[in-house]
């Protein structure tokens, strides 16, 4: 991949900074199509013109200074508003400062605000209307850096988690194909222990996967529109699936009309994973357990969507961390619950982040918790 980007890099600077005249009509360059003829020609008519937007790079020219000059519209279109970042970063001011005339250097740049982000730019320098210039393209490693992340993730983490489950299964099997062979008790007994161990995994698999995507996508703004009613009819039907015991703790609140911008199947993945935490540890030990989901738009703008439960509550050094992936908090004696992946509430701040959203977290120990999510938006989105 960067060799084809050196390439075509090769070119795009050479037609902008090896002399060859570039006319500009607003925000938008034009080049000769002929470039042998232009090169003996600088200022050539304008049949057989290409726009240099018209080409499927995210191309920016900087002065030697670090300026921007020129920013074409697939890199306004795939970056917007960071690519200003992007071109302040130290990094590749330096590197535009230092490259000699001709030169070409490749450096990374890396962003986490608002969510982590991952660019190659790709810089040659000549000149630019006669004076200094650096011809950049940007190409996004995001999903690439995501991908590498998870991976290490899995071997740090989840082989460390998957190793439990394995390691009882194993154990359960030898003593069925040996000692407990005959025994239909014990059968019975270390078969569901079995059963439960194999969903174990299941889950924290699905659940590595799906954060995987989600991290992939992060840094892509979603463009679909979400109406509240249709968020909270969905939610009901994913209601329908848990026991009954369940069902009955969850009270969900009528939706406000409207609706807002945003991917309708992760803020539906944020409800599900925040009722579940809420039914796994938010479960009172000596009352009748009540989780309500709720959601209201803000007179500063926005909605925000709660979930509340009136369970034993979590202690306040585990607030900061709750969103980190694999951590975890035991459920209080009497409580209930069995333990979870850790990821759950990880894979809810990444969409949040997505979303340009916020995700805020109170509780007091005894009184229960409350999870509010916050997303950009208004009745009226278009």
């Amino acid at each position: 991949m960067s060799a084809l980007v050196l390439v075509v890099m090769g070119f795009m600077a050479g037609a902008l900074l090896g002399g060859i005249a570039v006319r500009r009509y607003g925000a938008v360059g034009r080049l000769s199509g002929d470039f042998a003829r232009l090169q003996a020609e600088p200022v050539g008519a304008d049949e057989d013109a290409v726009q240099v937007d018209d080409l499927p790079v995210s191309l920016l020219v900087l002065t030697r200074g670090g300026r921007l000059l020129h920013a074409g519209a697939r890199a306004q279109m795939e970056f917007a508003e960071g690519l200003g970042m992007f071109v302040r970063h130290p990094a590749l001011q330096r590197a535009v400062a230092e490259l000699r005339p001709g030169g070409v250097a490749e450096v990374t740049i890396e962003a986490d605000v608002p969510v982590r982000r991952v660019v190659q730019a790709f810089v040659r320098a000549g000149a630019w209307h006669g004076q200094p210039a650096c011809v950049v393209v940007l190409l996004d490693a995001t999903a690439r850096d995501a991908l590498d992340r998870a991976r290490s993730d899995f071997v740090a983490h989840a082989s460390h988690e998957l190793r439990t489950p394995l390691a009882a299964l194993t154990g359960f099997i030898e003593t069925l194909q040996g000692p407990a062979a005959n025994d239909a008790t014990a059968r019975h007994k270390f078969l569901a222990i079995m059963a439960r161990q194999a969903s174990r995994m299941q889950r924290l698999i699905d659940r590595l996967l799906y954060l995987s995507r989600v991290q992939m996508l992060e840094h892509q703004r979603p463009q679909g529109m979400i109406a509240v009613a249709d968020l909270f009819a969905r939610f009901n039907d994913e209601v329908q699936g848990k026991p009954e015991a369940d069902r009955a703790a969850l009270v969900l609140h009528p939706a406000p009309a409207g609706a807002l911008r945003g991917d309708a199947d992760q803020i539906l993945q944020v409800l599900v994973n925040l009722s579940e935490n809420a039914l796994r540890y938010g479960r009172p030990p000596s009352v009748e357990p009540r989780i309500e989901i709720a959601a209201q738009w803000q007179d500063n703008g926005g909605l925000l969507l709660s979930v509340r439960d009136n369970g034993p509550g979590i202690a306040p050094e585990h607030l900061p961390r709750l969103t980190e992936r694999f951590y975890r908090v035991s459920p209080a004696p009497g409580a209930g619950g069995e333990q979870g992946t850790g990821l759950g509430l990880a894979i809810v701040r990444h969409i949040v982040d997505r979303h340009g959203g916020r995700l805020d977290i109170t509780s007091v120990p005894g009184q229960g918790t409350c999870c509010a999510v916050w997303l950009p938006g208004s009745t009226n989105v278009p």
